[in-house]
Order: C-alpha cells, then structure tokens, then sequence
C-alpha cells in the first residue's frame, strides 16, 4: 500500500519514511502543503499523514480542499496542538484520527493500520489462495507448509494482488500502490516483479496450479478457487 507523508519538519518525515517502508509501506513525503496538496490531488493513495502547521498550505486547509474536491483518502493529522476544540476542529475539515506530537512510532502504525482496515478491500489482514497464505501483520508467505522468502517489494506485490482477487489490476494501478512517486520505474519493472513472484509462488511449485495469471493487454490477476 501506498502513503503520503506531508510534513515540513524533515527529519520527522523522513524518520517516518524509514520506519513505514520496513513495514512494507510505500512512501512519498511533501515537506510543505502545496506540494502535499498537488500530490495528493494527482496520485493515488491509501492513506495520508498530514502535519497540521505547513508553509504554503496548512494541514487543515488542505484536508478541506481535497474533500471538496471528492477525494476520499484516510488522512492522520499530526499536531502539536492538543486542545480539544483543535482535535474537533480538524476532524470537522475531514481528517479521520488524530495523532498530537509528541508520539510513539507503533502508535501511529496501529492508527495506520486500523484505518486501512475499513474499506471493505482493507477489511483482512490475513489472506489464503488455494494453498498459498500471506499474513500482512507477520509478513510470512507460506504455500502449504514451506514458507516462502519474499523481498518487500514482493511481498508489497502479493499482497496488494491478494487484496485485489479476481479482479484485474493494470500495470498503472500496481505501479501506484506498490511503488513511490520518486522510485525509478522503467517500462518492464513491473514485469520483472511479477516473474519474480511467479518463480517463488508458482514455478517452485511444478505440481501445483500457478496462482498468477497475465491478462494480455490490460493486466493481471491472482483467483483462488
């Protein structure tokens, strides 16, 4: 899944930024609300962490502006604000949690994590495929009862087609929420990623149905019996 990380303080941002990602998160940061705000409004996100004091555009006016503007992304507001009528009044302008600073790391991930979970494509955290299992709280792959060694970006990849059985998912749509704005993706990245899967999930096992299946022309699919 893919975040969007707006704070102007860059060493908390970027502190973030390395503790998500070795939670298999992928992770944009904007260190101010314009930025936040363009990024936001043109890329696709599962959640936002928005700083509530930012240069260009604060964190409540632009929570507000893009709920104008329809979009819907879970936004966690940060603050050093703890009043509650400043709590009230940035979940009035469309924030969904509220996290005031100073505050600990694992907090802030069950917080992540328990907005993730309430869109119905979010509601599990453990997902089974036949035989193949992925649980997203341990990060342990298992296809029957050999565990299965995946990178994060593997692991990123299984999942969010899990999240997505039997349905299929362009090369755009995976690009968006498996990899950041600023990652290097060139044209066959995504190929590559999902032959790697294929060789650890499918091919290592010769005896058993491939999971993984290319829909010529608009994507792929992973459905389970």
């Amino acid at each position: 899944m893919r975040l969007l990380i707006v704070e102007d303080e860059e060493k908390i941002a970027n502190s973030l930024k390395k503790g998500l990602e070795q939670e298999t998160y992928s992770v944009d940061v904007a260190y101010n609300g314009t930025d936040g705000y363009d990024l936001a409004s043109t890329e696709e996100y599962d959640l936002i962490i928005l700083d509530w004091m930012l240069p260009g555009m604060d964190g409540s006016e632009m929570c507000a502006q893009l709920r104008k503007d329809g979009i819907k992304i879970p936004v966690i507001m940060l603050t050093a604000k703890s009043e509650l009528g400043d709590k009230v009044n940035g979940l009035n302008r469309g924030a969904d949690d509220y996290v005031t600073k100073p505050f600990a790391f694992e907090e802030l991930l069950a917080r992540i994590k328990s907005l993730l979970r309430r869109p119905v494509n979010y509601l599990a955290t453990e997902f089974t495929c036949d035989d193949l299992t992925l649980n997203a709280n341990t990060y342990v792959v298992k296809r029957g009862e050999r565990e299965i060694n995946l990178s994060r970006r593997e692991f990123a990849l299984l999942e969010y087609l899990l999240r997505n059985e039997g349905k299929t998912v362009s090369k755009e749509q995976i690009t968006a929420h498996v990899w950041d704005y600023d990652s290097d993706i060139l044209p066959n990245t995504v190929e590559q990623y999902v032959g790697y899967l294929r060789t650890k999930i499918d091919r290592s096992f010769p005896n058993k149905p491939a999971l993984i299946k290319t829909v010529r022309g608009f994507g792929y699919t992973i459905n389970c019996r």
